[in-house]
């Protein structure tokens, strides 16, 4: 049987030196930072990029989307209020102060064909008002030429007398007694307006039986301003 063999003291020596500097060595070595350091698929490793805080940018971005947000309340706010201007007038339009069109010449040279006019709605139509009113579906434009209880008289030459006094109406081109089948002189009902065109010649109006005289309640109310076409924008 062969003894164990026996580490002389040199050879001990040598050994323990050797263990010494493996565990320098090891105590030596950089450690790595598994919480920062990535591996590849290809097994080697590598630092991912850290990026640098910058207050500049930052407050960049913030004043970006500080300036996106007044940008959307801007926009709502400017289409609410469009909307709101857009419902005001058409009530306006539709009840207050109604826009049409003139169709026809019965009222020249005062109102032309095709041209656009805004009425109001007073409490009622005065002498020499322009008023447009509801006729059989249909919608007429004339002039306010006497009252309920007045009394109208017309010549041959077409000039208009009304309670026995002449009128002076310097808003027509040229008298004409027209067509005129009612007996005059002739007195207005109570809740009616005598009216005629303008165009006397032309104008079928209170001086026919067809039309009469005019119910208040018909009234939609008075011509007051020309706005269409531009270069005949007024008051009427």
């Amino acid at each position: 049987m062969t003894p164990p063999h026996q580490l002389s003291e040199s050879e001990f020596c040598s050994t323990s030196r050797a263990e010494s500097a493996n565990a320098q060595e090891n105590s030596e070595a950089p450690r790595v930072d598994t919480s920062v350091v990535e591996e590849d698929n290809s097994g080697s490793v590598h630092q991912p990029d850290q990026q640098p805080h910058d207050p500049a940018s930052e407050a960049q971005l913030q004043q970006r989307r500080e300036h996106r947000r007044r940008l959307r309340q801007t926009v709502a706010s400017t289409v609410g209020v469009l909307l709101c201007v857009a419902a005001a007038a058409s009530l306006i339009a539709m009840y207050i102060a109604p826009v049409m069109r003139i169709d026809g010449s019965s009222m020249e040279p005062t109102l032309s064909d095709g041209q656009l006019v805004v009425t109001l709605r007073p409490a009622q139509p005065d002498t020499g008002d322009v008023v447009a009113f509801y006729l059989n579906n249909s919608i007429l434009v004339k002039r306010v030429i006497a009252r309920a209880g007045d009394w109208v008289d017309i010549d041959q030459r077409g000039n208009v007398s009304v309670n026995g006094q002449l009128l002076d109406e310097p808003y027509l081109a040229q008298s004409s007694r027209g067509t005129c089948d009612i007996p005059l002189p002739y007195q207005v009902p109570e809740g009616r307006i005598f009216v005629m065109g303008d165009d006397r010649a032309t104008s079928l109006d209170s001086r026919t039986r067809a039309i009469g005289c005019i119910d208040l309640d018909q009234v939609i109310g008075v011509v007051s301003f020309r706005v269409w076409p531009l270069n005949t924008v007024s008051i009427v």
